[in-house]
């Protein structure tokens, strides 16, 4: 992989990080609680990776074409995040000193950032999309190898921009409950239209 297509592939690979979706509503629940950003992140940026696999073993071509198989992997997605959504909607994180304590276990916001990401079908689908266009059949490394270094890089990217999200949304909102509240609604609301969506689109 040269230069010149590592820069084009970074370039494309940050404008879909830098857009905000459901990683990003996930990052700023986490920041919200201080401490589990960091597991959070790591979640999500494990789900990336076990997608980025999925394509490099070749895998994803299979499932493509299988559209039984897509149906349900969408649907356990968006049923997931639908009970995301509505667990934020139900019960907003206000961040209220000396309560953070009480967000949950690191490993229980790990095992949900591995499923926002793992289970939501843009993720493999854009990987499915995104990372062979960059990758060249007549360079030295094999093909899946160029997929998987490819899908670091993004996932370099990903983990500093959600970092940065979420633990700006701590220190801009920690102090300020009803905007932490109402931003993490907001959040679940995200989260609850991208489900709905994943399910129109696979059953239009």
């Amino acid at each position: 992989v040269n230069i010149d297509t590592l820069a084009a592939f970074w370039a494309v690979s940050f404008l879909f990080v830098i857009t905000p979706g459901v990683d990003w509503a996930y990052a700023i629940s986490a920041g919200l609680h201080g401490r589990r950003v960091i597991p959070a992140v790591a979640g999500m940026l494990s789900g990336h990776l076990a997608a980025t696999l999925v394509v490099a073993a070749g895998v994803g071509g299979i499932v493509a074409r299988m559209p039984v198989i897509m149906t349900l992997l969408t649907l356990v997605g968006a049923v997931y995040l639908l009970w995301l959504g509505a667990n934020l909607l139900a019960a907003p994180a206000a961040p209220i000193r000396g309560t953070e304590g009480d967000a949950g276990s690191s490993f229980k916001w790990y095992v949900k950032g591995f499923s926002v990401s793992g289970l939501n079908p843009k993720v493999f689908l854009l990987f499915l999309a995104l990372l062979p266009q960059f990758s060249d059949p007549h360079s030295a490394w094999s093909v899946p190898m160029q997929l998987i270094f490819l899908g670091i890089i993004h996932m370099l990217s990903c983990g500093a921009v959600y970092l940065v999200v979420g633990f700006c949304a701590k220190a801009l909102l920690g102090t300020r409950p009803n905007a932490a509240s109402v931003l993490n609604r907001l959040s679940g609301v995200v989260m609850m239209v991208v489900a709905i969506t994943l399910i129109a689109e696979r059953f239009a």
